[in-house]
């Protein structure tokens, strides 16, 4: 087509209308699905005289007629079905682009900063980083798909004390701890329910006994080792000797890792008190054993937690809810928690 041929097209093309409104069009949609005017009012929140008056304004625009009116209300006509029809369609691909461009908000350098206690680190927290890296896409089969990026997470390794002290100070994002002590100024929500066990080698006296049972004083007395002050694993030991009318010895052997008391007992023929996530694997193989202690409840919650009154990133609420989706059962300590993602 030639510049001449474009400008003669040009000026006989019909003139460029006005395009619709989209409140407009989801008062058609939502007359269509609820039945009637006053029914679309009440489900959009809008008075029944505003919905009749934008109608109108819809059928004007259109210059169609869209509602036959009656002393028993205003239905849909058949043209006024159909135009609905489309104009589902025009709302459903506008709800695809507000979440594309939200998308495209998140600035993908964004660095996340989470700080974890040592059990959650080692055996929860991967899994949730790798669901983030997993290929996830937005938008819909008529929509452009956008890759929504994986946030960039840096993960502090902590005890559960340290853990509180830096989403208090603003130096992490989110906090996930086992302590069921809470500092104040600090909110949570459980993310599954965890367990203490008492594990010895395979060669140990105690797993040989028939019920593979010891008293709290044997415990005790029998070459314990614990981790360090402001473990959350130590404090629910405590928490537990006390409630059973006993405390631990003042100058027990400690050590700051899983790994280093998995070693003492597997090798040094101590006693360790461990989460049933860090040892599972070694109790199926039977290069631990566990004990019960009758008396001791060793049970306890794995927590999330964020600074009261902060306004967390898409990002940190994206990570939020992939920890509450995969890590099982959720119950909130506070009943208000509006910037977590449920």
């Amino acid at each position: 087509m030639t510049e001449a041929d474009q400008r003669t097209s040009a000026s006989t093309a019909p003139p460029r209308r006005e395009r619709t409104s989209l409140a407009l069009l989801e008062l058609l949609v939502a007359t269509d699905r609820h039945g009637s005017i006053s029914a679309a009012a009440r489900a959009l929140g809008v008075s029944q005289p505003s919905a009749s008056a934008g109608m109108r304004r819809l059928e004007r625009h259109l210059d169609l007629e869209l509602v036959t009116r009656s002393t028993r209300g205003a239905r849909l006509t058949e043209t006024g079905r159909a135009a609905a029809t489309w104009a589902r369609e025009v709302i459903e691909a506008s709800d695809r682009f507000e979440t594309s461009a939200a998308a495209l908000r998140e600035a993908p350098s964004a660095r996340i900063r989470l700080a974890a206690s040592l059990t959650i680190a080692e055996y929860l927290a991967p899994r949730w980083l790798a669901t983030l890296a997993a290929p996830r896409a937005t938008g819909g089969p008529a929509g452009p798909e956008v890759p929504t990026p994986a946030p960039d997470v840096e993960l502090l390794v902590r005890n559960s004390r340290t853990v509180m002290e830096l989403v208090l100070a603003d130096e992490a994002d989110l906090g996930f701890i086992e302590s069921s002590t809470m500092r104040r100024g600090l909110r949570s929500r459980t993310l599954a329910r965890d367990e203490l066990l008492v594990v010895v080698a395979p060669t140990h006296p105690w797993a040989s006994r028939r019920r593979r049972t010891a008293t709290v004083d044997e415990l005790l007395g029998g070459g314990l080792v614990v981790r360090e002050r402001g473990s959350g694993t130590r404090e629910t030991l405590e928490k537990s000797l006390l409630a059973a009318g006993a405390r631990l010895p003042d100058h027990l052997p400690y050590l700051g890792s899983t790994a280093s008391l998995k070693t003492a007992v597997q090798y040094g023929g101590a006693v360790a008190v461990l989460s049933r996530l860090t040892v599972a694997d070694d109790l199926a193989r039977g290069s631990l054993v566990q004990v019960d202690v009758p008396g001791l409840d060793l049970s306890r919650r794995l927590r999330m937690i964020w600074k009261d009154g902060t306004e967390l990133s898409t990002a940190a609420r994206r990570i939020a809810a992939v920890a509450a989706g995969s890590a099982g059962t959720s119950h909130s300590r506070t009943a208000r928690s509006p910037t977590i993602a449920r």
